[in-house]
């Protein structure tokens, strides 16, 4: 019974919601115009989570192989690292992960099947390709891009645009401007959560060799950085909230931009602190006001539709 609670904190939980945002705003937009289905919404969800764990086995692996991992590191320790899971069986449980993803994909592509022409199942079973290999390479292997500065860009293209688009076209609608939108929003705030990741942890990252922007920037640049995404997500999302609040005559969407406000408090929290543990908190914040913001979102867009 203990073993399956290492596993399940090696799935690292509360970093779910914000895998999942994505996929809530394609999925809401794609209800606006009439395209909901159950089945496409359940299997998105699945294989995104899978994804997800899938990246957090590969991480717990990769950065104890590299040395990341280890009494100075601020965040909470990894199973590797304390000695509760073995390397041997991390690999297995990626290689097991790596098959479900497969899994749940390839039904996801399936279902969806009937919304898509031959190119795009094939761009699709490519895409989930690249997915498992992004959450792998993230920190395993002598090239892994989390550790050359590339990984705020990849969780921005995957976390927004790849989840948030992909799953909209999946629904059988081609590209949307108003879908671009949110997306961008969803992108910048999960690069933000990174981000904080990377202050945080930036001395022991410097120090293990682990090149993230944080560290090429420096701690006090990278709060600047920090302000930069989560201001520019707020603005996307207002101009988001905005456009399709007037489109659909639903003013009651504004309601979505309640969460949002706390980003503010939170700005100023990340500016004020000078020790990077007291940063740990602000992770969770971040991804919860990213997830209930999208959810907010996507239901009230689909509770008053015009005519």
């Amino acid at each position: 019974m203990s073993k399956i609670k290492f596993w399940i904190d090696a799935m690292r939980l509360r970093t779910l919601p914000l895998s999942v945002s994505g996929i809530i705003i394609g999925s809401g937009m794609a209800a606006l115009l009439g395209k909901w289905d159950a089945l496409i919404f359940l299997f998105a969800i699945l294989t995104t989570i899978s994804f997800q764990i899938l990246s957090n086995f590969s991480n717990d692996l990769g950065d104890s192989q590299k040395g990341s991992d280890n009494n100075n590191r601020i965040g909470p320790k990894r199973t590797i690292q304390a000695g509760l899971i073995s390397e041997k069986e991390m690999k297995i449980g990626i290689i097991i992960c790596s098959i479900l993803a497969l899994l749940f994909a390839g039904s996801l592509i399936y279902i969806s099947a009937k919304n898509l022409s031959e190119y795009l199942i094939y761009f699709y079973a490519g895409l989930a390709l690249s997915c498992i290999l992004a959450a792998i390479t993230y920190t395993i292997g002598k090239k892994a891009y989390g550790y050359h500065g590339f990984g705020d860009l990849m969780v921005f293209l995957f976390f927004g645009l790849v989840s948030t688009l992909g799953v909209f076209s999946l629904y059988g609608e081609g590209f949307q401007w108003l879908v671009l939108l949110p997306a961008i929003t969803v992108g910048l705030w999960s690069t933000a959560v990174l981000n904080l990741n990377n202050l945080r942890d930036h001395e022991n990252d410097k120090q293990s060799k682990k090149n993230t922007l944080v560290v090429s920037m420096g701690f006090e640049k990278a709060k600047y950085y920090h302000g930069f995404l989560i201001i520019l997500g707020l603005s996307f999302w207002f101009v988001s909230v905005l456009v399709i609040s007037a489109l659909t005559y639903n003013i009651l969407l504004f309601v979505a931009l309640i969460p949002s406000i706390s980003l503010i408090f939170h700005l100023k929290r990340v500016f004020q602190t000078s020790e990077p543990k007291d940063l740990d908190p602000e992770l969770k914040k971040v991804a919860l006001i990213t997830f209930f913001s999208s959810l907010i979102f996507a239901l009230v867009i689909n509770l008053i539709k015009p005519n």
